[in-house]
């Protein structure tokens, strides 16, 4: 990224049903960092965890039962695609800390070393080096 190029703005979100557990997993897992998380005791209402190269994820607590719930997200329905430049040291990682590998480190067709894991709550984290094709111009 250059000096001029905005930060990642797009913030998937996810639910699960031990948030806090969660946000262990991916911290210990795959590395990212904690940034905020507001709650009481188990209960999270709203964590945001930073993936180092930028942009990172939020989630929170599912609110199962209560008419209030504005954003119904079934735990274990979430799927991501996270760019790392050591997919390598990601999959050793995660593999240390017990993540269920469910397609091995692998080549692509199109010039990406990739793995995919499922966390704890059944969600599926890919992650490879492919960041995208550039955009055109306008």
């Amino acid at each position: 990224m250059s000096d001029n190029t905005p930060p990642p703005q797009v913030w998937p979100t996810l639910r699960a049903r031990d948030a806090r557990a969660l946000i262990r997993f991916l911290v210990d897992a795959f590395g990212f960092e904690e940034t905020v998380v507001y709650g009481e005791g188990d209960l999270v209402h709203h964590a945001q965890l930073s993936w180092p190269p930028g942009g990172g994820v939020m989630l929170g607590s599912v609110r199962e039962g209560q008419a209030e719930d504005t954003w119904p997200v079934p735990p274990g329905t979430f799927g991501a695609y996270v760019v790392t430049d050591d997919p390598d040291g990601v999959h050793a990682r995660a593999t240390a800390a017990g993540a269920e590998i469910i397609q091995g480190l692998h080549e692509t067709d199109y010039g990406s070393r990739d793995f995919a894991v499922r966390d704890p709550e059944g969600n599926r984290w890919s992650f490879g080096t492919y960041r995208g094709e550039p955009r055109k111009s306008v």
